[in-house]
Order: structure tokens, then sequence, then C-alpha cells
């Protein structure tokens, strides 16, 4: 236990010193690291499969109805591309929220698939696309040496991709390893709604059919559904409008103007509709929350 509070001492001391030089990406591809001086109010976005420690503090992320809730010493895992809402729910000043995490990638959990043992096979489990768990002392070691790489430079491009295929390992022999084994499975169920996502995130604007989902994730509409739902914790159509209405806020952040033909390049034929579900899912119209928006740091 003290090991492990000692680990995350240090690796809270290079976070905030991290921080400073690299807001938002570090040195390291698909590697990053944020820091809050106090709580803040809920926030979506798109999240791709990714590995999130939290060092110090408390987040809470929702996905759907469901609620996940995690702080210093746990790590959250997101395994498929999900629009997810989440707030910091314990920082201040003093002890702020520090966090780093890390983009999963399908290709190294299927090459270490290759070199786990069959009796390490995982029985089923949740087929939820977050999962949350305590951070062991092993994966905890990884992270600390993956930052502290970043005083060394020279060392990152050998070093790096070392410690990056370890702490997916970690991941992959832990708690959340169903989770992960799933990403890494080109015929996982979990692979197969990714395609049906990644479809439904590239041709948000169009017409859905859950006829032709299904065909794409080679199962049966009631059976796609079911996992589609397990999954994302929203049927199809509800995870489009998400996608939907994320890329109309972000298009009203970056070109204000004409809110109607904004609501109709991203798949709404009817300005109202348009306008009553944006507020529904933000707060506020679109008009409004766009004046908001350009005048704060929400985005």
């Amino acid at each position: 236990m003290e090991k492990s509070i000692d680990k995350l001492m240090e690796i809270c001391a290079l976070i905030r010193r991290q921080a400073r030089d690299w807001p938002a990406q570090l040195a390291m591809d698909g590697v990053s690291v944020y820091t809050s001086d106090g709580a803040t109010p809920p926030a979506r976005h798109i999240s791709e499969p990714v590995f999130a420690l939290v060092a110090q503090g408390a987040k809470q992320t929702i996905l759907g109805e469901r609620s996940y809730d995690y702080r210093a010493g746990q790590y959250l895992v997101v395994s498929v591309d999900l629009p997810i809402c989440g707030c910091i729910t314990e920082a201040s000043a003093d002890t702020p929220f520090l966090a780093v995490g890390l983009t999963l990638k399908p290709a190294i959990i299927a090459s270490l698939l290759l070199d786990m043992p069959h009796s390490a096979a995982a029985p089923t489990a949740s087929m939820s696309g977050i999962h949350v768990s305590d951070a062991r002392p092993e994966l905890l070691d990884a992270v600390l040496r993956l930052l502290r790489l970043l005083d060394q430079p020279g060392d990152i491009a050998v070093l790096a991709p070392m410690i990056e295929r370890e702490i997916h390992w970690r991941l992959l022999s832990g708690e959340q390893g169903v989770a992960i084994r799933q990403i890494g499975m080109a015929d996982s169920r979990l692979s197969h709604i990714g395609r049906a996502i990644r479809w439904i995130r590239e041709h948000y604007a169009e017409l859905l059919r859950s006829e032709d989902l299904a065909q794409l994730a080679a199962m049966s509409v009631s059976s796609f559904h079911r996992h589609f739902r397990a999954i994302t914790a929203m049927s199809p159509l509800q995870y489009q409008k998400q996608i939907r209405l994320q890329q109309a806020r972000v298009r009203l952040m970056q070109e204000p103007g004409d809110v109607a033909a904004i609501g109709y390049s991203v798949g709404y034929d009817s300005p109202s509709q348009f306008s009553r579900e944006y507020s529904r899912l933000f707060g506020a119209p679109p008009g409004r929350d766009s004046v908001q928006l350009r005048t704060s740091s929400t985005l």
C-alpha cells in the first residue's frame, strides 16, 4: 500500500510539472495529462478507446444513464468510441485534480493476445463500453516510468513503445482484461459493434437503418440492438443523435452564423426539432449556446 502511495505521489509531481509545458498533449504520441484547480461543470465529448488514471482528486463520467465515479489510484477504461459526459468532482487550488491518459491501440492488444496462454482466458463479463478499477502497483509503476521518460527525451523513441506495450499488458492481465481483450479481437462482439459505431460516426448525417447496421456487425437485428445497448447504454438512434448534436456544437463554435444550416448539415430537416433536441442535451438553444461557448473555455 505504501509503495502505491509513493508511486502516486511521484506521478502527481510529474503530471504537475509536465502540464505546465504541455497543457494538452505530451511529447509522446497518445499520452496526455490533465490538471484542474477546481470542480468543473459537465462537459460532453466523444471518447475513443482510452486508459485514464486519476492520480489525485476525483471525477465522474456518465454514459447514457450509467454513472462512473473514480478517484486517486483508480483508472477508467473506455473500450469503444462513446459519447460521454464528464466532470471533475473533487479538486482545489491546494489539491488539484491530476490525471494521465493513454490511447489504447488494438494492434498492440492483438499482438499481446498471441503471447497470452490459453489458460489465462477470461470468463464472459459485462459488455459495457466503460469500466473502472483500482490500479495495481505494477500498473502504477509502468505509468510512472512512462512519465519519467519526459525528462529523458533521447530515450523516448526506444523505451516509450516498450512501456506502452507493458501498460497494455498490465491492463489485459488485470481486472478489466475482458474489456481490453475485446478491443484486440477482430471477431469479438465489441469489434463487430465497433464497425457499426464507426459507420455512424462517419455517416452521422445520413439515414440510419438498423438492418444495414446489423448486417455490418454480422448479427441479427435483435442481437445487434441488444449488444449495442449493452456496450453504449443507448440505442443506435440515440447514439446517432448524440454524435449529430456534438458535431453541430463544434461547428457552431467554429462557424457561427446560420443555425438552421448547421442543423441541416448534421442531418436535421426541421430547425425546430434541431433546436429542441440541442437545448435538451446542452441546456440552451444553439444560438445562445454558441455565444456562451465563444466567450468561455467550456470547449
